[in-house]
C-alpha cells in the first residue's frame, strides 16, 4: 500500500499527520512528497547531553502491526548532514532513523538509534543517487536496508527497541547544520510483514 496514493497539493489522508509541520511542503501531481527542511532541523540526542533536538519535520502514521516500510528518496544537498530519512518512533526518547545523508561531502547511508541517548553510525558511501530506504519490523526487532535499484538490498543495521507496541512510522527531512534543503520521497509503501528474521527479508 502506497500511503501517498492520490495525494496532491497540501492535502493529507486521515492516516497521516505531522510532527513539526514545515512551512514548505506539498505533494506533486505524481503524488511525490516534497519537503523543505527548516534550518538546523534534526532529531538527535547528543551523547554529551549538551543538546537534544526533536525539531525536524516528521510525517507519520501510527501502527501496531509488523511491517515493511519503503521509499525512494532524493536530497538537494547544500550543506553537510542534509538528509532524507525513514523513522520509527516509540516515544520521544526511543526512536531510530535511516538516512541518505551528506557526510563530509560524500552522500552516504547513515543510521541513528536513540534509547534516550543517540548513537551515530556511518554506513556506505553511495554517491549522488536516489536510493531506496527500507525499515522492517517484527515485534521488538527492526532492520534497516538500502538499495540502489529496488531489487538488491544491503543490510545497514539490526537492532531491538522496547516499548514499540504502538509506533509512529514515516519520513523525515532534516538540515542539522544548514539553512535548509529540499527533500523528495517518491512514495511511501507500507506492507505487512510475517518474517521473523527481518535481517533477511
Amino acid at each position: 500500500m502506497n500511503l501517498f496514493n492520490n495525494c496532491a497539493g497540501k492535502s493529507l489522508p486521515t492516516s497521516l499527520q505531522w510532527m513539526n509541520e514545515p512551512h514548505e511542503w506539498e505533494f506533486s501531481e505524481q503524488s511525490e512528497l516534497i519537503i523543505t527542511a527548516p534550518p538546523r532541523a534534526d532529531f538527535f540526542h547528543n551523547p554529551t547531553e549538551e543538546t537534544r533536538k526533536n525539531s525536524a519535520p516528521f510525517l507519520y502514521m501510527t501502527t501496531y502491526e509488523n511491517f515493511i516500510l519503503t521509499s525512494r528518496v532524493s536530497v538537494d544537498i547544500r550543506e553537510r548532514n542534509d538528509s532524507a530519512c525513514l523513522m520509527v518512533m516509540a516515544d520521544e526518547n526511543n526512536w531510530a532513523k535511516l538516512c541518505y545523508e551528506d557526510f563530509r561531502g560524500r552522500p552516504s547511508i547513515i543510521s541513528v538509534v536513540t534509547k534516550d541517548i543517540s548513537d551515530d553510525c556511518i554506513g556506505d558511501n553511495v554517491g549522488n543517487v536516489n536510493p531506496f530506504l527500507r525499515v522492517s519490523r517484527y515485534e521488538n526487532c527492526f532492520a534497516f536496508h538500502y538499495s540502489l535499484d529496488g531489487n538488491e538490498w544491503a543490510l545497514v543495521r539490526y537492532f531491538g527497541m522496547k516499548n514499540s507496541q504502538s509506533l509512529k512510522v514515516g519520513v523525515v527531512a532534516q538540515s542539522p547544520v544548514g539553512e535548509g534543503c529540499a527533500v523528495k520521497f517518491d512514495s511511501l509503501h507500507l506492507l505487512a510483514n510475517t518474517n521473523k528474521d527481518v535481517r533477511n527479508i
